[in-house]
């Protein structure tokens, strides 16, 4: 139940249940992709075997497919205008059922050794659909117009909302693919992805209210809106999406980056059963377009180095040219000094670390000479 606060004034905690979806389908997928890319090796393996081998991108928008009357309040928080900072921390530290508390929530489950692998993937795939939807500036806003959806506005020509513009309708007249708007967004500088991940869940949404408060100042009912208002907030969608994927990555690689697991007895159970992918042949060269997909790929081996939890294997060519980094963690990280200079063949799923594919083998029995 929501706390009410002593100002009358900032009594808006009731939280007002809207079909709400964040950045469409286009920016969730962006922002896990994002965040994929920034994972720590570990983080990624650990990340993977919560999934189930489904991709973050694959998983981006499930909370929204899944929204029923519990969890629709999580995706979003509703504020009056004009909070002072202190207002504003005050007024959401004592709230509850809101996309801040639930991100404090699915955190405190994934860091919870007693809860079972059903609970640790849907948590997971909430914290990743959740941490968009708090960057997502009209997701941080008022009740009274249900985040925008009410303010009816034109861009294209057609007829949209405030909401709904920021959602998908600006990303989608940018006419770029799913992996250009990677490509694009992705540009922070080693100095701002320390930043934005040192700044907490409080930081972010006191942004998005700080930018919805200043669209709500910029747009009036029936505004068409024309090309200035977009060449001008692009960049502030641009980097909102590239904050909640650095900010993401920064998140799991906290909770996970030492955190070890077994795909077979740690966290799957016979109720939750995986369903194990058919391996794909694939060449070394092309290895890097099968993110997420689990292969089987031939390549020399031009160098190992022991880093204490693993052996990293360069494939392909010696670090940092290789074609894919193969992580021997467990027993098979036994085999890692048998291999330089061998033509190996490698069975694993291919994920992405630093912009590279690599893959995180843990059965000896799947290398073979």
């Amino acid at each position: 139940m929501n706390k009410h606060l002593k100002n009358p004034s900032l009594i808006f905690l009731s939280i007002f249940s809207v079909a709400l979806i964040s950045w469409g389908f286009k920016g969730h997928r962006a922002v896990a992709t994002i965040a994929q890319k920034h994972l720590t090796s570990n983080t990624a393996y650990v990340v993977s075997v919560y999934l189930r081998g489904e991709g973050m991108a694959d998983v981006a928008t499930w909370a929204d497919e899944n929204k029923n009357s519990a969890t629709a309040p999580w995706h979003f928080l509703n504020l009056p205008l004009g909070l002072t900072r202190e207002q504003f921390v005050k007024a959401v530290s004592e709230s509850d059922n809101n996309v801040y508390s639930a991100i404090l929530k699915t955190e405190a489950a994934l860091k919870d050794k007693s809860l079972t692998a059903d609970q640790k993937n849907e948590a997971l795939k909430y914290l990743i659909h959740l941490v968009g939807d708090a960057h997502q500036p009209m997701h941080v806003s008022r009740k009274e117009d249900k985040g925008g959806n009410t303010i009816q506005v034109r861009f294209d020509d057609k007829g949209t909302n405030l909401h709904s513009l920021w959602d998908s309708r600006l990303i989608d007249h940018e006419g770029l693919s799913g992996a250009d708007i990677v490509k694009t967004y992705d540009t922070a500088t080693a100095a701002e992805i320390r930043q934005w991940q040192s700044d907490s869940p409080m930081e972010w949404i006191w942004e998005s209210y700080q930018i919805s408060s200043e669209l709500y100042a910029q747009v009036k009912p029936g505004q068409n809106i024309d090309e200035a208002y977009y060449q001008k907030y692009i960049p502030v969608i641009r980097k909102r999406i590239n904050q909640a994927g650095i900010r993401l990555a920064g998140e799991l690689n906290k909770l996970f980056n030492n955190e070890q697991v077994k795909a077979t007895s740690a966290v799957l159970t016979p109720s939750s059963p995986v369903n194990t992918p058919s391996v794909i042949p694939a060449k070394l060269e092309d290895v890097k377009n099968y993110i997420g997909k689990t292969v089987s790929v031939r390549g020399k081996v031009y160098g190992s180095k022991d880093i204490g939890s693993m052996v990293l294997v360069n494939i392909g060519a010696a670090y940092p040219n290789q074609l894919l980094t193969i992580a021997l963690k467990g027993k098979a990280k036994e085999s890692g000094n048998q291999l330089d200079d061998k033509t190996i063949i490698a069975e694993g799923e291919v994920v992405e670390y630093k912009g590279k594919p690599e893959m995180i083998i843990t059965d000896p029995s799947k290398i073979k000479f």
